[in-house]
Parts: structure tokens; C-alpha cells; sequence
């Protein structure tokens, strides 16, 4: 049996689930074959997890099973109606205060609340893997610095409606992400966004050598800190993490649902 581990990557987590059995790893292996990214038209079947039965319900759940819930909810499409319920909210926000305060802008995370890793996450199992090649999509492994320069995250098509109803009311868009931001990083990261629709942004902030050491709730209030002192109003903050929310400089924050990892 594997031992769960929980590693961290300047702001981001990825917890990596043990496999009790031969047969939840079979299941989650089905499970992936089976699952297109979320959004997908493709997606196909989402096989029921096991229900827990009652005399371990006051146990901590099985950490193979929730894996396998996790799958469900993104590929049976219920993690999109639940992302797009709160963007909705955000551009109706947006689109209603952008006329009302002087230099409005809107900030946006980028990983799972602007691109989807969806395929690097599934391909790792839910695990973090920072070096090696990304190269055997959909199976892993799957290297998380390789995936950010090879830039074939999706776009999560609310976020981008959001990005493009900002820009047509004027408003300035930031990104800040935790995002490493050395020049391959960058590049990958600058054009992975652009070729899926996210272009003339003002200003994509990633880490500097000297922010990794910080938590992302530090890390990115000192960003939009700055960003206020440029004399501008955020209006709106988007993130999947409360670290990406916390912390003060915006006048009203969204916090996108990410069950799949989690960040300080």
C-alpha cells in the first residue's frame, strides 16, 4: 500500500492518494480511460463509487475511494455547472461595477481557475510529479514543469467569458499566479494562455525567486497590494484557493470549487 503524501510546489499541492486494493486501482484506472477533461463534449460513463458502509463512516474515508469520487465529479460534468455558477456571479459583478470606480480591474488566478491541468492532474493520479517529461498523455507521468512549457491546459470557458466582459468594459486584468517565473515557465505560460483566448491582459505576475519562500496568501496580497498602489480599485478577485483570495485589496472575491488539491 502506497502511503498518502502531501507535497508542495511553491503555492500549489497535490495530495497523492493511496491505493488500497487491486481492484480501486483498476477502477481508477477504467475511470481515466473512460473520462474526457471536464467541459469535454466527449466525456463518457462515470462508474458510481463504492458506498461507505455504516460501521466506517466514523472512520476517515478511504483515500482510494474519494480518488474515485473525485474522477466522477469532474468527468460526469457536475465540477463544470458548479465552476460556471460562480463566474456567472463574477461577470455579473464585473460587468455591474466596472463604470462605477476609477481604474477598475479584475484579478484571476491561472491554475484551475484559468487553465485546467485537468489532464496533467488525471494523468498523475492526483499526485504531484515536478520533473520529467510530460510526453504519454492521457497516461503519466506527467511533469509538472514540462506540462506548464509544453502549454496545452485548457481554457475553463466561464473564466475566459469573464476575462473578455472585463476587457470590454474597460477593465484591467491581472493575472497572479504561483507559477515559477523563470523565462521557460513564462513563455510557456504567456503563450498557453494567448492561444486559447486570454489575450491583452496588463500584467501576468508569477514568482520571483524570492516569493517562493512565501506562502500564496502573502504572496499574492503583496501583489494586488501593489497593484492598488498603481491607483487602481480590484473589484473582483477570482481564485480555486482561499490563499488566492485572502488577505484584503479587493473590494469582492470568488472563490471557484478545486476539491482536487490544496494550497496554503
Amino acid at each position: 500500500m502506497l502511503r498518502t503524501r502531501i507535497i508542495y510546489q511553491g503555492s500549489k499541492s497535490f495530495r497523492s492518494f493511496s491505493q488500497p486494493s487491486a481492484l480501486l486501482l483498476a477502477a481508477a484506472f477504467a475511470l481515466i480511460l473512460l473520462c474526457a477533461a471536464p467541459g469535454s463534449a466527449t466525456a463518457l460513463k462515470c462508474d458510481k463509487p463504492p458506498e461507505t458502509p455504516p460501521s466506517a463512516r466514523t472512520q476517515p474515508g478511504n483515500l482510494g475511494i474519494l480518488k474515485l469520487r473525485l474522477t466522477r465529479y469532474a468527468c460526469s460534468g457536475a465540477y463544470d455547472k458548479d465552476v460556471e455558477r460562480v463566474l456567472r456571479r463574477a461577470q455579473a459583478h464585473v460587468e455591474r461595477r466596472a463604470g462605477r470606480v476609477a481604474k477598475p480591474a479584475l484579478v484571476l488566478d491561472i491554475d484551475e481557475t484559468a487553465l485546467s491541468n485537468w489532464q496533467a492532474i488525471q494523468a498523475n493520479d492526483f499526485g504531484y510529479i515536478p520533473g520529467g517529461k510530460c510526453e504519454s498523455l492521457p497516461r503519466g507521468p506527467c511533469g509538472w514543469h514540462d506540462w506548464e512549457h509544453i502549454a496545452r491546459a485548457e481554457a475553463i470557458a466561464p473564466t475566459l467569458a469573464l476575462f473578455n466582459a472585463a476587457k470590454s468594459k474597460q477593465v484591467a486584468v491581472f493575472f497572479i499566479t504561483g507559477r515559477r517565473g523563470d523565462p521557460d515557465a513564462r513563455a510557456g505560460t504567456e503563450k498557453n494562455l494567448r492561444q486559447v483566448g486570454y489575450d491583452g491582459w496588463n500584467e501576468l505576475i508569477m514568482r520571483s525567486a524570492e516569493a517562493s519562500k512565501l506562502t500564496a496568501k502573502v504572496y499574492k496580497s503583496a501583489e494586488r497590494a501593489k497593484i492598488v498602489a498603481k491607483g487602481y480599485t480590484i473589484i473582483a478577485n477570482v481564485g480555486d484557493q482561499i490563499s488566492d483570495l485572502a488577505g484584503g485589496y479587493s473590494q469582492r472575491t470568488f472563490l471557484i470549487p478545486n476539491p482536487f488539491y490544496y494550497i496554503k
